[in-house]
């Protein structure tokens, strides 16, 4: 009889690509209380990929601590996952990916940089996460198209946009960049903007599916 895997999952990948990686037992995202309920029959194996962080409650420290008191493994990644992990690592939840590895090291600190508003019900995304359109402000300017003054223009401006207005029409609208720069970016983003929150919710999936 295999693991029993609960992933904890929403707009950061779509439900039928992450069952395609990995045959879990995948819930909405996770909120205040939803780890502490599932210790009353255990799994072998927690993922925390997607969390509530304004709408509700988000899902507590002492949960989490208690589950791997409990000796549960927790995975966490991407969204909530990455920030849980990135806290609770000393812990032994292990963290996987590069928003994980950026709470961690300190390069981004505030929830409002994973932070996104989604449908309930289809779970698509009605605005773009900080922290992916900052890793593609990074990767344009190593393809030469701005330079590093403005990516960190491009990043505090969409910093200042409160987060479920924050998209890239928006940013490049506020932003002080010339229309040559723009127009580059635009095509840019619109051919090689990738999502770093659903890359790293592979990973975490990836990894839950490799371990022994």
């Amino acid at each position: 009889m295999g693991k029993r895997i609960v992933v904890f999952i929403g707009p950061s990948l779509p439900l039928k690509e992450a069952k395609q990686i990995l045959d879990a037992d995948y819930h909405p995202p996770v909120a205040r209380d939803d780890v502490a309920v599932l210790l009353d029959d255990p799994p072998q194996v927690i993922g925390i990929i997607d969390g509530v962080f304004h709408q509700q409650p988000a899902v507590s420290h002492k949960e989490i601590l208690r589950a791997l008191d409990a000796g549960i493994t927790v995975v966490g990644g991407s969204s909530m996952g990455a920030l849980r992990s990135a806290e609770l690592d000393y812990a032994g939840m292990i963290g996987i990916g590069t928003v994980y590895q950026e709470y961690r090291d300190g390069i981004i600190e505030s929830d409002d940089d994973v932070a996104i508003v989604f449908d309930p019900v289809t779970h698509e995304l009605l605005c773009e996460a900080l922290v992916s359109m900052n890793h593609n402000f990074q990767r344009a300017e190593a393809e030469g198209i701005i330079n590093s003054r403005e990516v960190r223009m491009l990043y505090e401006t969409a910093k200042k946009i409160y987060y479920p207005q924050r998209n890239y029409p928006r940013v490049l609208n506020d932003a002080d960049l010339d229309e040559d720069k723009k127009k580059k970016l635009e095509i840019f983003l619109k051919e090689k903007g990738t999502d770093i929150k659903s890359e790293d919710a592979r990973k975490v999936l990836t990894y839950i599916k490799n371990m022994d």
